[in-house]
């Protein structure tokens, strides 16, 4: 009985594994997923952008996508802790044209909202809401000032370096990151400078929009070729 019992057990936890294994066709910007899975609302140190976009399907990923993420922000509670984060728009849980972003159709691509500090350097969330377009019509200025909020570089960075340390601990790494090329150097008068240079692959051209709000992040996920 107790064998038959143990069997039982290890096959719904198999099954519920499978039921989570994603699969990635195409490229970030003509591609699709299957077997979706949403982001974690929120998190000791995370949370989503928008309840709306949540409801909406917006959050969806690529399951090595979404544990390289959840991991990267538990690693950040010892290395950060105070800091918190939240995460942006990523994808449809079946992939596929994802307006008004030109990628983002394979599960493999995430927003980020950079950390930011108020007046008072306490480390707070960067407002997202209906009037500023859920944090995309927030515009920085060329040093990372809005208001009463300024981006805390360090922490960001702190974030980038843990989403590569998980991806690579998992046999993946991170193909880009896209954030403003002007504001680039901020990152680089961090702690983490070395590694960012050594690992990171940031976009040196100024993207369709300015990316001074968000950074993006896309995974190198194993995809199949077919669309």
């Amino acid at each position: 009985m107790r064998l038959g019992l143990g069997l039982l057990v290890m096959f719904f936890n198999v099954a519920a594994i499978a039921a989570e294994t994603s699969v990635c066709y195409g490229t970030t910007s003509d591609g699709r997923l299957e077997g979706g899975v949403a982001l974690p609302q929120e998190g000791v140190n995370f949370v989503s952008y928008s309840m709306i976009g949540r409801l909406a399907g917006r959050t969806y990923v690529h399951n090595k996508v979404r544990d390289i993420v959840v991991a990267a922000y538990a690693g950040l509670e010892k290395e950060k802790p105070g800091v918190v984060y939240k995460y942006a728009e990523t994808g449809f849980s079946d992939g596929g044209p994802f307006k008004p972003h030109k990628t983002h159709q394979n599960g493999s691509s995430v927003d980020f909202m950079v950390p930011v500090v108020d007046q008072n350097g306490t480390s707070v969330h960067l407002p997202t809401n209906i009037f500023n377009k859920f944090g995309y019509s927030i515009e920085f200025d060329s040093v990372g000032n809005y208001g009463e909020y300024n981006i805390d570089y360090p922490a960001m960075a702190a974030h980038i370096v843990q989403l590569h340390r998980e991806a690579a601990s998992r046999g993946l790494h991170l193909w880009r990151v896209i954030f403003d090329p002007k504001m680039q150097k901020y990152l680089f008068e961090t702690e983490y400078a070395e590694y960012l240079r050594a690992n990171i692959k940031f976009s040196d051209k100024p993207s369709w929009v300015r990316h001074d709000e968000h950074y993006h992040v896309d995974f190198s996920i194993p995809c199949a070729s077919e669309r």
